[in-house]
């Protein structure tokens, strides 16, 4: 119980979204560079085999998409805008490559001396990246990144300064004048 206590007492809500930033935005660049070192023509291919139509134009896009959106929820900037390709990038892997695998991203076929064996993977992994990304929409991107710097910005530029009082005293006409 008390290490429950101890763990509890010093919750920081607002640090949330950081390590689902770190990990979404990492993953995407991590698939999006993999793509790219292999070649965009590669990946290309890939998606022609599948039926995917411009697949040249779709290997760019989601090569683009992977790269840029996961910089951008990497460094916390404009992740509500970022979410939106990226949902349909994993979405569209979902229910073209994944969906017939199951839900299950690990499945152990077996072990060899060249080591573990796993089967092609489901659409596990998939939806953890979508609740991320709706987690980072919902609860914003958190401390430590550009949309907060930006929202830090316009609130300090949107405050008016305090002006010293002024004085109030009444013309010769008895009209109010302020000095």
């Amino acid at each position: 119980m008390f290490l429950f206590d101890l763990l509890t007492q010093y919750r920081c809500p607002r640090w949330a979204p950081l390590p689902l930033r770190l990990i979404v935005g990492f993953g995407f660049m991590q698939h999006g560079l993999a793509k790219l070192s292999k070649g965009p023509d590669a990946f290309a291919a890939i998606l022609q085999a599948m039926h995917v139509p411009a697949p040249q134009l779709m290997a760019w896009l989601t090569i683009s998409t992977e790269i840029g959106g996961g910089l951008a929820v990497l460094l916390g900037g404009f992740v509500a805008l970022a979410a939106v390709p990226m949902a349909a990038v994993l979405l569209v892997a979902v229910f073209t490559v994944h969906l017939p695998y199951g839900f299950s991203s690990i499945k152990l076929i077996g072990v060899t001396a060249a080591g573990a064996q796993f089967g092609p993977p489901g659409y596990e992994c998939d939806l953890l990246y979508l609740a991320c990304l709706v987690a980072l929409v919902m609860a914003g991107p958190g401390p430590v990144s550009i949309d907060e710097f930006i929202s830090a910005a316009r609130r300090k530029r949107n405050q008016r300064p305090v002006s010293a009082p002024t004085k109030i005293s009444k013309g010769q006409d008895n009209r109010v004048c302020a000095l």
